[in-house]
């Protein structure tokens, strides 16, 4: 796992950099005093997961993340500062973690041997009842730089965010689309799709199973792809009673 360090703190630096070698297979891609050279290094090395403070120069920890995950929504974000009032928006940015420093190592030892054991072998949570929202034939209209699509509603299985694109996963092929996800959204309608994350609008009629992603966090696989998608606790309530006799 490749791992990029933000902090204007020198020496927080050096504290993260001396906990991350205690664990095995992670690699230092680099290390960061500002927002701006944090988001270089991040599209140079496009690392697994970022440390970020939340006050640096140039450009804050919050807004480094969104632009992070605006370019791929499964990066893994902790964030480290001493403040501890920023922790709502930072939860709202999906973050997996948030340290309040001083922090003790233990603690910060901790948070990376639950990121390493999380994988495909996680539990599945018991989420299998059938939905039948009813389905419909329309096309979905997709306009990008080189024409438009004509996207058979029925096949799209997940849309996501990507490279700072909205691309539409088909069982066919895959569309980018000018579109934002709230614009697709609202013309994909309610039933049959679902907004189970900032980043991600899900097939429910294709969910295979859900299993835990760090504290707030699940991960939603899909049928007939390798695409899987996040999921919000909030909305992880709202599919219960969605799928709920």
């Amino acid at each position: 796992m490749r791992v990029l360090i933000a902090d204007d703190d020198y020496g927080m630096r050096l504290v993260l950099k001396k906990a991350l070698t205690d664990i095995e297979d992670i690699e230092l891609a680099g290390e960061a005093k500002d927002g701006k050279e944090a988001l270089k290094l991040y599209e140079e090395h496009h690392p697994d997961l970022v440390f970020l403070d939340v006050e640096m120069p140039e450009i804050s920890g919050i807004d480094c993340a969104k632009e992070i995950l605006d370019t791929n929504p499964k990066t893994i974000i902790i964030f480290v500062t001493a403040h501890s009032e920023y922790m709502p928006e930072a939860f709202e940015l999906y973050a997996f973690d948030y340290l309040v420093k001083p922090f003790k190592l233990e603690r910060l030892h901790q948070t990376l041997q639950r990121i390493k054991s999380i994988g495909l072998q996680s539990e599945e949570h018991p989420l299998s009842k059938k939905l039948n929202p009813g389905l419909n034939l329309e096309k979905l209209l997709v306009r990008h730089k080189e024409g438009i699509d004509f996207v058979d509603i029925n096949e799209i299985i997940i849309i996501q965010r990507e490279n700072r694109a909205t691309v539409i996963y088909t069982s066919k092929g895959s569309y980018t689309s000018s579109d934002s996800l709230g614009e697709l959204e609202e013309k994909l309608g309610k039933g049959k799709f679902f907004r189970c994350h900032k980043s991600y609008i899900i097939n429910l009629t294709l969910i295979d199973k859900i299993y835990p992603y760090g504290r707030w966090t699940y991960v939603v696989k899909l049928k007939n792809t390798d695409k899987d998608a996040l999921l919000t606790h909030e909305k992880f309530l709202e599919l219960e009673k969605l799928f709920s006799i």
